[in-house]
């Protein structure tokens, strides 16, 4: 039984393919980070109405608004990496929540402002904010993906949920530099589905494709 249990572990590593070894899962979502911003930072510069949005950023509450949102992309990307690696702390599960909240206080704030004032019931134009974060998070949500399921994770749907996240908060930072105005009810609404939908269509994803095989 020994020489066969052998024999058996010899042929097995003679016919074995190496297998390359991924990048730390930091580096990787700071890689597809820094294409994503080169990519985006080209299309800002071409058709973005960049007077409008430093009007708009001087305004305190905005400019937090727009730190929050673009750190919730950041730390969802990241968290979505160190997820699909087994032996990282599942507690990257909770990084962009704080953030995550404030984005929501300070757009709800603004909501309310606006409410108030009568002002967000144009539906056409929130329409137009939700196929923007669509557009834009499907091409990122794609690259993602494919980046993130390289890791082989032992769990997908958890790990694309998170990577639609950080995906629909960058696309929502993207908004921003084409959006002239403050965010309205409708917009909230609009902005809040298509978020959802990005990260449920992500998390679907996951269970479309097949487990990896731990037998």
């Amino acid at each position: 039984m020994a020489q066969s249990t052998e024999e058996l572990i010899g042929r097995l590593a003679a016919g074995a393919e190496r297998v390359q070894r991924l990048r730390p899962p930091t580096l990787r979502a700071c890689l597809w980070l820094l294409a994503t911003a080169a990519a985006a930072w080209v299309v800002v510069a071409w058709i973005a109405d960049m007077d409008a949005f430093v009007r708009r950023a001087q305004d305190p509450r905005h400019l937090v608004e727009l730190a929050a949102t673009l750190l919730t992309g950041i730390l969802a990307i990241l968290a979505a990496f160190h997820l699909s690696v087994p032996d990282r702390s599942r507690a990257w599960a909770v990084a962009p929540l704080p953030t995550l909240a404030l984005w929501l206080a300070t757009t709800g704030y603004g909501c309310l402002e606006n409410w108030i004032n009568g002002v967000g019931w144009d539906v056409a134009e929130s329409v137009e904010c939700f196929e923007i974060i669509v557009a834009v998070s499907v091409p990122l949500g794609v690259s993602v993906l494919v980046m993130l399921y390289r890791a082989l994770p032992l769990s997908r749907a958890p790990v694309a949920a998170m990577g639609g996240l950080g995906v629909a908060a960058i696309g929502a930072f993207l908004l921003q530099f084409f959006h002239p105005f403050d965010v309205t009810v409708m917009d909230l609404a609009f902005h809040a589905a298509a978020i959802g939908l990005v990260i449920a269509v992500s998390a679907g994803s996951a269970q479309s494709t097949r487990e990896p095989d731990m037998s």
